[in-house]
């Protein structure tokens, strides 16, 4: 039994495939076919079913492969503190993050990145299901979301570290008559035409504004975001998203907006955190840049 067995078979297990294994860890197929032959005769279990639709852990395999997972995660573990005292820790970070708080991440990485220049770090905008399938299937490390309570059983078996409490606000041109205000109600929502940026999370409130409140008037959702900020310059709609993406993220500079509060019981602040694989938490890697961009974070709870 060696490390490199263990890895061949976590990934088997992973992409369901000996064939997708051997071109992700750019191996020859045979030598990962060999390895997991081997390592059942070693072990005296059938660790994998193939068959032309795919290769699938037994239940034997299933509970043998997590116990790989956490010596592989031991085996990076090691390698990353013993690094450590030669301040030459190398390896990658992968992180994710819902549609705001890009610029703070871009400016904890900077500095994350003088001090570890080894580590090389891949960043993507992305929708919290499709983060929390990337997490799952190993494809990112971090995934910076709100924890809103529909989300909650799709996240089952991973780690959420809260950030702070997050609230949806309102922004309106300050033309409008919302903005004479500083909160605006449900039924405020309801009577002008929203522009909103495609996100799970603000799927979701609309969702819950139409079930509890009526049906609201939506002109447009959209990744881009200047659309949304043409319809507020023209005074065509008005936008939801979350307080902090509004405070910290791509409205603050804009004069001709005012964000407004919401008041709106049935939907109470959320947790925004990062998510991530229980088998990473001990990660001195991922460790190390969740404590400085907690500390970069305004409005800590």
């Amino acid at each position: 039994m060696n490390i490199d067995q263990l890895e061949y078979i976590l990934e088997v297990a992973k992409v369901k495939s000996i064939s997708a294994a051997s071109n992700n860890l750019h191996v020859t197929l045979p030598a990962i076919s060999q390895s997991i032959t081997h390592l059942e005769t070693e072990l005296g279990v059938k660790l994998f079913t193939r068959s032309r639709h795919g290769t699938f852990p037994t239940a034997e395999g299933t509970i043998l492969i997590e116990k790989v997972s956490e010596i592989i995660e031991k085996v990076r573990e090691l390698r990353e503190e013993a690094q450590s005292f030669t301040n030459t820790i190398s390896g990658e970070l992968r992180i994710a993050t819902i549609p705001g708080p890009m610029s703070l991440l871009v400016k904890t990485i900077a500095a994350f990145k003088k001090d570890f220049p080894n580590i090389r770090i891949e960043i993507s905008e992305t929708h919290s299901q499709e983060m929390i399938t990337s997490i799952y299937q190993d494809k990112i490390d971090l995934g910076l979301l709100v924890l809103y309570k529909d989300l909650e059983p799709s996240v089952e078996g991973l780690k959420f570290t809260k950030v702070m409490d997050v609230s949806m606000t309102c922004c309106v041109n300050k033309n409008s008559p919302l903005a004479l205000r500083e909160r605006v109600k449900a039924e405020d929502l309801l009577r002008y035409p929203l522009s909103l940026y495609n996100e799970d999370y603000i799927d979701w409130y609309i969702k819950h504004l139409n079930e509890h409140y009526g049906a609201t008037n939506l002109l447009f959702t959209t990744n881009n975001l200047e659309a949304i900020r043409q319809a507020l310059d023209d005074e065509l709609a008005i936008t939801l998203g979350l307080n902090y993406s509004f405070n910290y993220g791509n409205y603050q500079n804009y004069p001709t907006y005012k964000i407004l509060d919401i008041d709106l019981p049935t939907a109470p602040p959320v947790p925004l955190g990062w998510m991530q694989s229980k088998s990473k938490s001990n990660s001195k890697i991922i460790k190390n840049f969740i404590h400085r961009l907690q500390m970069q974070f305004p409005m800590p709870n």
